[in-house]
Formats: C-alpha cells, structure tokens, sequence
C-alpha cells in the first residue's frame, strides 16, 4: 500500500464535528452493549431459575445459564461475520444501524420468555446484533478520525462497553428486586440510538471512494483491459479492492495478521468471559454464605460489578494513551499481566466480599483493557477493502472458540472444584498465553498511521504506510 502526501497536525483544532459526531455515537452503540451484555449477567441466574422450575438443582441452574450465554457469543460471532463483510461492501453506518436495533429489541423480549428454549432464541437473534458494534464500529472510528488523536479516540470509544456495564449495575441495583423480567425489559432503550446515528454520523469518505472505484473497476472489466487506477482514490492505498474479503484474508500477505489477531482475542476473550460472567454469582454466593438477605445480597452484586466495571472503564480509556506509549504490542503484554495477577490473586483463594471490591477494579483494568487493543491495532494492519471483514472475522473465529468459556467454566467448578466458580474462572485465565503468543507474532504499528493530516490533494483518510 501507498502513503499519501500529507500535512502537520497542528493539534485538538484538528478534530472535526463530524469526528465527535461519530465518537458519541460509535461510544454509546459500544456502551448500550455493553448494557445489553451486562444486564443479563446479572439476571441470567434468577431468570434460568424461574423457567427451569423450582425442582432446579445448583449444579442445572449452572449449566444452563452458561448454555444461554453460550448461545448468545456463538450467534455474536456468527453476526459479527456476515455484517463485517456486509460493512465492507454497503458501508459501515447503515450495518451498524440494523445490529443496534437487533440487540436491543431481541434483548426486551427476551424478558417475555415463558420457557427456557424461548429465553435461548431471543438470545440468539440478540447475539447476532451484538456482533456488528465491535468491528464495525471501530472500523468507522478509525476511518473517520485520521489524525494523530485516532489511537485514544478509539480507546474512548471503547470504554462505552464498561460505561454499559456501570447503567447495568445501576438499573440492577434500581430493579432487579422486582424480579428480572422487568429488569430486563429496559433494554428497549438503546434502540433510540438510531435515531442520533442517522441525523448526525456519515459514512467515512474513504469507504465512499472504494465504493466508487470499485463500480468503476466493474464497469473497466465489462467493458475490456483494466483501465489505469484513478489518481487520489482509496485503490492506491489498497492494491486488491475487487477480490473477495474473506480470501484475501487467508493467503499472504493478509495471513499471518490474521492468525495474529484471532490469537490475541481468543486470549482476551477467554479471560473476560469467564470472569465478568461469573463475577456476579460469586458475589451473590459469598452473600448468601455469610447469611445476608436477597435485598443486601443484590446490593453487594451491584456493587461489586459497578467495582469491576470501574476499573475496566479506566482500562479501556487508557490504553490508546499506553499504546502510543509503549507500543501497542507493550500495551497487549501490559494488560494480559495485570489480568492474570490479578485473578491469580483473587478468585481461587477464600477471600471475604470486601477484598473483592479492592481488587476487582485492578481485574477490570485488566480484562477489560485488553479488550480494547483490537478495535485500535487491528485497523492498523488490515487495508480499507477489507478492514471490517478482517475485525468481525477475527473476532469471530475467537468467540466461536471462546464461546463454550462460561459454560465450560460452569461445568469444571461443578465437576472439579464442588461448585467453586473462583478456581474454574482462574483455570480459564491460562488462555491468556494464547494472547502472548498472538502479540509475539504480530508487528508492532504504533507510528503506523502518520500524525499528520491530509493535503488538498490527497484521500482525507490515512493508512497503513507498508
């Protein structure tokens, strides 16, 4: 790929209404999945509870609230997938308008569910949703914020999702004791999002010059030779914008980033699955061990996932800054240590539930803020014809493998360690040497991305400059 003829940033006067425009809306998107995600979690125990049936046993309710989690990842990778390629080739605002409007109407039906195979469904079109912000959203970002800032924005951007975890918290705290089916039905609201991102987001110009050359590059070949590339169009920064995306990512020289990418989240996704998922009903055990109410007990949930979610907001606001820092392969290996001290500390010992609101934050910082690296490394090393593709693809293929984590996590406390969730949500954590060995592969990008603006003549986004 080419570089462009650019000019010096001269600083924050740079930032354009359109960028903030896309900022918020890409941020609250984030944010009310984050919700969405979070809201679950912590009603999903009383929810399998009640349509199992009083006879549930402990060790049923276990297994089937991690098979609805299960369900809802494997539908997320699966949506993630087709509206990554979708983004790709109908742009990347109007995909990312159907996927808010799925998650949040299939998330308030989900309340209406009277059986537990109706609770699965909702869940599963819920998933499918849930799978375009991520990739799709941080494609946007980093199309539209082209200057020096992208790094940080991006990172702002993605601590929406632990924003989402804090109203959670909030609504929980609010609601929950009227039971989960109200809890739940609040999830409607993110859905008015819409409306913001229609009025003021736009689509990114470079996607909308691919898309013309890609019409003019059809028309060339029906018409006879490949006629010479238009000048200052995205094409010169993506040497292959006809071929299929999902091909160009499994041959060189797209197939190591790949493989890099899917490693490093595979590690993350393991890590935060496994321990936000059952943060709370560990919570709720100590609680009830020590022989506290259902009102104190669900004060002490709140509390605890708004201690987590505290420290993860922090961790996802803060690693554009520590990439650009120490590199973004620094930032990776800074954020998988915190994690794994951290839940070593933590989750296999018998700690009382105060410890827990003293260290869940540092555990926040950690699994949360290794969630945010992706959505800005991976940008960095995929070109614009297939830059959505490549952050659902990868994803994907880590929440297909990761996806079994909470059930799998439930499985082994109630086989291996006699119901205990700590000791199976540190076992799980070993997964992160898979991320280690993903950043270990991958390069590092952090001066990837000039900090620089474009001139008169040159494409108004930047990219990858080998």
């Amino acid at each position: 790929m080419t570089s462009t003829t650019l000019e010096p940033v001269s600083g924050l006067r740079d930032i354009t209404k359109r960028q903030w425009a896309t900022l918020a809306g890409t941020t609250g998107g984030w944010g009310m999945e984050g919700f969405d995600v979070a809201i679950f979690a912590l009603v999903v125990g009383p929810a399998v509870t009640d349509l199992l049936g009083p006879g549930a046993t402990p060790d049923q309710i276990i297994f089937h609230a991690g098979l609805a989690i299960t369900v809802f990842l494997a539908a997320w990778a699966l949506g993630a997938i087709v509206f990554g390629i979708l983004a790709d080739h109908f742009g990347r605002v109007r995909i990312l308008t159907i996927g808010i409007l799925l998650y949040a109407v299939f998330t308030a039906l989900t309340a209406l569910s009277h059986e537990y195979w109706l609770l699965l469904l909702f869940r599963f079109f819920a998933g499918l949703g849930s799978g375009v912000e991520a990739p799709v959203g941080a494609t946007l970002m980093s199309e539209t914020w082209n200057n020096r800032y992208r790094a940080r924005a991006i990172g702002i951007m993605m601590s929406g999702y632990a924003a989402g975890y804090f109203l959670a918290s909030w609504v929980y705290g609010l609601l929950g004791q009227h039971g989960w089916r109200i809890t739940l039905s609040v999830a409607v609201l993110p859905a008015l999002l819409v409306l913001f991102i229609r009025r003021f987001v736009r689509e990114p110009e470079v996607m909308v010059r691919l898309q013309e050359d890609r019409k003019a590059l059809r028309q060339n070949n029906d018409d006879g030779p490949l006629c010479a590339q238009p000048s200052g169009t995205a094409v010169e920064r993506d040497d292959d914008p006809t071929t299929f995306a999902l091909r160009r990512l499994f041959k060189r020289p797209l197939l190591r980033p790949t493989i890099a990418a899917t490693l490093i989240q595979v590690g993350a996704l393991f890590s935060f699955w496994a321990t936000s998922t059952w943060t709370p009903q560990i919570i709720r055990e100590i609680s009830i061990a020590d022989g506290l109410d259902a009102q104190t007990t669900a004060a002490n949930v709140t509390n605890a996932t708004a201690m987590l979610t505290l420290g993860g907001f922090i961790g996802y606001a803060t690693w554009g800054f520590i990439a650009d820092w120490i590199g973004r392969r620094g930032a990776f290996l800074f954020s998988f240590s915190v994690s794994a001290v951290s839940v070593g500390f933590l989750y296999p010992m018998d700690h009382a539930y105060s410890t827990f609101l003293w260290v869940l934050p540092v555990v926040g910082f950690g699994i949360f803020g290794a969630l945010a690296g992706p959505s800005v490394y991976l940008p960095e090393i995929f070109p614009v014809g297939v830059r959505a593709s490549a952050l659902s693809l990868t994803n994907s293929f880590a929440r297909i493998f990761t996806a079994p984590g909470p059930l799998v996590a439930g499985s082994i406390a109630a086989t291996y360690f006699a119901g205990d969730l700590g000791s199976a949500v540190t076992i799980m954590n070993l997964f992160l040497i898979v991320g280690v060995i993903g950043v270990l592969i991958g390069r590092e990008t952090r001066n990837s991305y000039r900090e620089a603006r474009p001139s008169a003549t040159a494409d108004p986004t930047l990219t990858p400059t080998d």
